[in-house]
């Protein structure tokens, strides 16, 4: 048996009419054209007779980029808005915020999420409402509920870091008791990652954050309940929720009795995911989060032992609350971003 062998740096091929090619050489500088890719260090491959195409382009780029930007710490949409110009919004990465090896711990879930949570305060013409928000995009954006900014004059956020700003509402879906807000003039806020709520389970771990009766950046934990719950609450103005002292109070139906005052004549319903997290009058409009620091859901309603009760202060959480699914959420964001009032 034999073998052949051939020295380093030969580059012998065959032409494609069989006859010997002349060795490879490198063309002349002259000969060169800027738009031409540059000639490759080795001579063709013996036995092919046609040059390998060289990929590029945009696509190419942006590949690398998001390679490199998912080694050094998730920062893929970071670089995505930055090629293409677009604002980062939470809808562009559902990518785990918290480490793998720290799942599920509420310190690690509640230090990184708490700075995309805000207190909402709208003025009403009855008095005031005071709820939550979830920012989601970094030029401030923020879902809450519509119940909260119902019929309001002005609203403020406050964010975690206690500053406080005058918001504006975009758009409003009664249907779904969601609406938009929006800082003007804001940069650099940090969005929340939106996942996504149809894969969550009855047993898992979740967190919310919301401002319970004013006390901004409030953290509780449990796990989900129940999935699908029809929880009906008030699309009226008149009905939005607001106490003798202006307390938000969430009035909504479940299980065909009615909680926290009169629903007035015009709900709706929707389908909720139900947790045993803590939630009281304030949490409206704030965020749930699931073990991996993907918000999965808005808060929006609560049970209370102090049903049909006349004031907040005799309702308080005794561990069934009621959150938005947050594909429901995404879904509608378009149609809020575009300024419906529905």
């Amino acid at each position: 048996m034999t073998e052949s062998t051939r020295r380093t740096g030969d580059h012998e091929y065959e032409h494609p009419q069989g006859t010997p090619a002349p060795p490879y050489a490198a063309p002349h500088a002259a000969d060169v054209h800027p738009e031409w890719p540059p000639p490759p260090a080795h001579a063709p491959t013996a036995g092919t007779g046609r040059r390998r195409k060289r990929p590029g382009g945009p696509v190419t780029l942006l590949a690398a980029v998001a390679l490199v930007a998912a080694a050094v710490g998730g920062g893929t949409a970071y670089a995505f808005q930055q090629l293409t110009g677009h604002d980062t919004t939470a809808t562009d990465t559902a990518t785990p915020v918290v480490a793998a090896g720290k799942k599920g711990d509420v310190a690690n879930i509640a230090a990184a999420l708490t700075p995309s949570v805000v207190e909402v305060n709208a003025t009403l013409a009855s008095g005031s409402s005071t709820g939550s928000g979830v920012i989601v995009s970094s030029e401030g954006e923020i879902v809450t509920n519509n119940h909260v900014v119902s019929g309001a004059s002005s609203v403020k956020v406050r964010t975690s870091d206690g500053t406080s700003r005058t918001a504006r509402v975009v758009g409003t879906d009664s249907s779904k008791d969601l609406a938009l807000l929006r800082i003007d003039g804001a940069s650099g806020l940090k969005a929340a990652p939106l996942g996504t709520s149809a894969g969550v389970q009855v047993g898992d771990t979740v967190v919310a954050i919301g401002s319970p009766e004013g006390l901004t950046s409030t953290v509780t934990s449990g796990i989900v309940s129940a999935l699908d719950r029809d929880v009906t609450v008030s699309t009226d103005e008149s009905q939005s929720g607001q106490g003798q002292n202006g307390d938000e109070q969430w009035p909504f139906q479940f299980g065909g009795r009615e909680f926290n005052g009169d629903t007035g004549s015009s709900t709706t319903t929707y389908k909720a995911i139900q947790t045993d997290a803590s939630l009281n009058p304030g949490n409206s409009g704030g965020a749930l989060i699931d073990a991996s620091g993907r918000v999965i859901g808005i808060n929006s309603a609560m049970y209370s032992s102090g049903s049909q009760a006349s004031s907040s202060t005799d309702a308080g959480s005794i561990g069934l609350g009621f959150a938005i699914p947050v594909d429901t959420v995404k879904a509608d964001l378009a149609k809020l971003r575009a300024g419906s009032t529905s």
